[in-house]
């Protein structure tokens, strides 16, 4: 039986750190924070959160600040490393080694895959993976859990396509190993260019019913939940390459006639064109309401991870 205990002093680097029961521990967790997040909690009183983010952020470095507000912490850090001693010469190991002598977690965005891991080698307090390159970003793979299982009731049972850029996009990478504990159908949408990475696939191998299409449109009245992702200029090594692939799926009101009438529509943005605003006032619109879950599953990671539960 997992307890919270458990978690004290704990990473967060991975989602295959996790299992169904801890995963499931959190996601309760993060219900019970919604009053909190509402009317405010001593809880974290006197502890502080270092945000260091290496990489552009709003909703993860905000929403990790806030959740610390809510629960009566404190807050440093940077949001651009050209402010740090980093622009010194100063190596991101002994960042981490300064910085943890200041607070009592440290959240950390970095463009290199292994750098969440790096940092909680060095670090003897918790580290909070916010996103490691192209790889990983647990924490929002967590909330995209809580907002499923919010919207739909449960998670079991259920047909979730995630669209897009399923090679760099790390928070598909993190959805697809925690998906890989529940009992769901998940269909892998994509150009050719952009599949799901191999090695992501091979860890999920026999845990995971998944299948690869571009066939959007085919599979569309089955779905469950539709995840989009927005193709990631930034990680194309080749500017034609990403011009290639930009408009690859376009989700708008029309598409969407084919859809179940309880499908959901996430995305954890910032989108570009991929999901037109015609979408946002229909029901099946819930990336908005998923940015809240993210306050929710935030503030319980924190407090668990540093034992105030």
């Amino acid at each position: 039986m997992v307890e919270a205990s458990s978690f004290k002093g704990r990473d967060v680097v991975s989602m295959l750190d996790f299992n169904r029961e801890e995963i499931d521990f959190i996601l309760d967790k993060a219900s019970e924070m919604k009053p909190l997040a509402e009317r405010g909690s001593d809880l974290l009183k006197g502890r502080i959160l270092a945000t260091l983010f290496f990489e552009p952020s709003t909703r993860t470095r905000l929403s990790f600040e806030a959740a610390m507000h809510r629960l009566g912490g404190g807050v440093i850090g940077f949001a651009q490393p050209g402010v740090s001693s980093i622009a010194k010469g100063e190596s991101f190991e002994d960042t981490i080694r300064t910085v943890e002598n200041y607070a009592d977690v440290i959240v950390v965005r970095h463009p290199e895959e292994d750098s969440a891991v790096r940092a909680a080698k060095v670090a003897e307090i918790p580290v909070i993976n916010a996103g490691s390159g192209p790889w990983e970003h647990p924490t929002q793979a967590l909330l995209d859990l809580h907002t499923i299982r919010e919207a739909k009731g449960r998670i079991d049972g259920l047909n979730i396509a995630l669209v897009g850029d399923l090679l760099y996009g790390r928070t598909v990478h993190s959805l697809a190993f925690a998906l890989a504990n529940y009992d769901v159908k998940l269909y892998l949408v994509s150009p050719p260019q952009l599949k799901m990475r191999r090695d992501v696939l091979e860890k999920v191998e026999g845990r995971l019913n998944y299948v690869e299409t571009g066939d959007l449109k085919s599979i569309l009245p089955e779905l469950d939940v539709l995840y989009v992702t927005r193709v990631q200029r930034e990680r194309f090594p080749r500017p034609e390459d990403y011009e290639a692939v930009k408009d690859a799926y376009r989700i708008d009101r029309e598409m969407l006639r084919d859809a179940r009438e309880d499908l959901i529509v996430m995305h954890p943005l910032p989108r570009v064109t991929e999901i037109a605003t015609d979408v946002d006032e229909t029901p099946h619109a819930w990336y908005f309401r998923q940015v809240r879950h993210g306050l929710y599953v935030r503030m319980a990671l924190l407090a668990l991870v540093l034992g105030a539960l």
